[in-house]
């Protein structure tokens, strides 16, 4: 398994981690359940981790694909800097679910502030993470992307409904 192979198997956990965790940490608020809102934690806990290991993998991945046709450097170098900052945010976002977690688990009367904390800065990391998936996905799925266009070899590029319509005829 290469670093593009292992990048893509573990840099969608953070992302869908996040968003499950937010709907759990939610719930678990709102039912004022410390088991489910412990759960959201480990949830955050395990998706900062993931991030770490893709954030390890993405280096290797990107020197294996920045030279395919329709890729390039600038669209992976938007990717990386949306993820770094992602990361960051994600980490934090672990650390203070562990600390949520552990005073939940030891009833510290602030227990309840650092669940909401957490629950923002899960709220900001879900956001985040939308950006950062939609422009990884951009780098391979140039159907996704805002400026839809496809190069043929010895042509410019021609747009897709282009191309689609050219198909049709």
């Amino acid at each position: 398994m290469n670093d593009a192979h292992l990048h893509m198997v573990v840099n969608h956990f953070p992302i869908i981690g996040t968003i499950f965790g937010i709907g759990i940490l939610i719930a678990g608020i709102f039912l004022n359940n410390n088991s489910v809102k412990n759960t959201a934690c480990i949830l955050f806990i395990v998706a900062a981790i993931f991030g770490a290991f893709s954030m390890g993998t993405g280096e290797g991945a990107e020197e294996m694909v920045e030279d395919f046709p329709n890729i390039g450097k600038a669209i992976i170098h938007e990717h990386e800097e949306l993820a770094e900052k992602f990361a960051l945010v994600l980490y934090v976002t672990g650390v203070f679910a562990l600390i949520s977690l552990l005073a939940t688990v030891k009833k510290f009367r602030l227990a309840k502030i650092f669940s909401l904390i957490t629950l923002i800065l899960a709220l900001i990391s879900g956001a985040m993470s939308i950006n950062v998936g939609t422009s990884g996905g951009e780098i391979r799925h140039t159907e996704i992307r805002e400026n839809n266009t496809v190069s043929a070899p010895g042509n410019e590029n021609i747009s897709v409904e282009k191309e689609r319509k050219n198909e049709e005829e």
